[in-house]
């Protein structure tokens, strides 16, 4: 067992880089657990319109955060071998592709937002009312557009203060951000304190003005503090990226963007299935997502905990140290999620009951909680294998491994048994979780093969 359980310093030391990120995951997602129930208390169309925008804002996410880990890799081993210099010029590389990014998915998103959400309005004889929920969509989407690139400047800050061993500021300005946002949200939704009542518009603009207020913060204290953000003396001086660098992010940063792309797009894609089956599933997808991500804070956190502390013994050398200390942070995570999971489905039938909904939603909410929280060990698994593929550099194989997997084998499956089959939807979602049982026995062969040891910088 001592290959996989670590001692007391060990344990120290990743509690010490994880809490920070699960203090801030964990209330960010509380808080829009909470965002969620405001949204839900003025009715199911108006939650089901913010659900399928949400869907797609998190393609555009992921987009951003597979824009940035490619550097983020370089910038993790720079860390490691103490090269100031090197890590000013990845964000720099960080900042121009995550602007970009922001400002042309805006734009796509302005000019197709109701073929976007059109894709998930099927009516199946229910009372919800698809053209309502358009409506609603198209007003949350409309404002929400103005957040993306603030959302997309702070990300290419924070995660290379993560990087570079500092969680603690990124995950104050996170929790400033979002108290503002609930805040907001309380005061705009309902029209508190002689404020207009906005309902789902109101949500939009406090979630952009949070998003500012967190770009304020984190971009201040770095240029604040140039003793110990080195990266940032002369940032904006002399804007320049060493060609050859460049050409090494793009190699190795192409397929972990192209993944994050994708698999954002899989599984939104998958969540259009789920949504043949009639807009009380959507509503009921939504539910059951907010409260499992909030119980998957630790597992999404451990990724990240992976990809700093493997990516700086990679960038220092230390190559004896690092398949231990692997090892032993994914069993920490399967462990962690595996008592989570547990947790849930005890509590399962609780979450739905803060809803103003149909029983109907409630119970079918549970029903998808307690099937996500079965593959919640599975997920930890595959979450620590992939960030330490990505790690190592070994950027094409997580592309296969990810996003490739789930368009060629999960997707095509999903698509067959919500066109061609009367199947439920509970039968469904659980058809399409069994099948990351192959995925974990790849991932398992691929770690054993030591493929992902790689020092990019020294």
């Amino acid at each position: 067992m001592s290959k996989y359980i670590g001692d007391k310093k060990f344990y120290k030391k990743v509690l010490a880089v994880a809490i920070p990120i699960i203090i801030q995951n964990g209330i960010t997602n509380f808080v829009s657990l909470l965002d969620n129930i405001m949204v839900g208390s003025i009715g199911t169309e108006q939650m089901s319109g913010v659900a399928i925008v949400n869907q797609l804002m998190f393609v555009f996410y992921l987009a951003i955060f597979g824009a940035i880990s490619g550097p983020g890799i370089f910038t993790a081993q720079y860390v490691g071998q103490k090269n100031p210099k090197g890590i000013r010029h990845t964000v720099r590389f960080k900042i121009v592709v995550a602007v970009v990014i922001a400002i042309a998915a805006a734009l796509f998103m302005f000019f197709f937002k109701e073929t976007l959400i059109s894709l998930f309005l099927h009516e199946q004889g229910e009372d919800i009312d698809p053209v309502a929920t358009l409506n609603y969509a198209k007003n949350y989407m409309n404002v929400m557009l103005f957040g993306m690139l603030p959302f997309a400047y702070t990300q290419s800050y924070a995660g290379t203060l993560r990087e570079s061993g500092e969680t603690m500021v990124p995950m104050k300005a996170g929790l400033v951000a979002v108290f503002v946002n609930l805040i907001l949200n309380y005061i705009l939704i309902f029209g508190h304190f002689g404020a207009p009542k906005l309902g789902v518009a109101g949500a939009a603009v406090a979630t952009v003005i949070s998003r500012v207020v967190e770009l304020v913060i984190v971009v201040a204290w770095t240029h604040r503090h140039l003793e110990k953000n080195e990266f940032a003396q002369g940032l904006y001086k002399h804007f320049t990226i060493p060609k050859e660098l460049v050409i090494k992010i793009i190699a190795k940063g192409t397929p972990l963007f192209l993944n994050e792309l994708l698999w954002s797009m899989g599984m939104t894609a998958l969540t259009q299935c789920y949504s043949t089956r009639g807009l009380s599933v959507v509503a009921a997808f939504n539910i059951s997502n907010v409260i499992t991500n909030l119980f998957n804070v630790v597992m999404i956190s451990m990724g990240s905990v992976v990809a700093i502390m493997i990516g700086q013994i990679l960038g220092s050398g230390d190559m004896k140290n690092v398949v231990d200390t692997d090892r032993k942070l994914i069993a920490f995570s399967v462990f962690l999620s595996t008592v989570l999971g547990i947790l849930l489905i005890i509590l399962a039938p609780l979450f739905p009951m803060l809803y103003n909904t149909e029983d109907d939603i409630r119970k079918l909410a549970t029903l998808l909680m307690r099937i996500a929280a079965l593959f919640m060990p599975v997920g930890a698994f595959l979450n620590c294998a992939y960030f330490t593929l990505r790690s190592g550099g070994k950027t094409f194989i997580t592309f296969l491994f990810d996003s490739a997997y789930l368009w060629l084998i999960c997707w095509p499956v999903a698509y067959v048994l919500s066109r061609f089959t009367n199947m439920t939807i509970g039968y469904l979602y659980f058809c399409v979780l069994c099948i990351d049982f192959i995925k974990v026995l790849i991932g398992a062969i691929m770690l054993k093969k030591k493929i992902w040891i790689h020092d990019l910088v020294g």
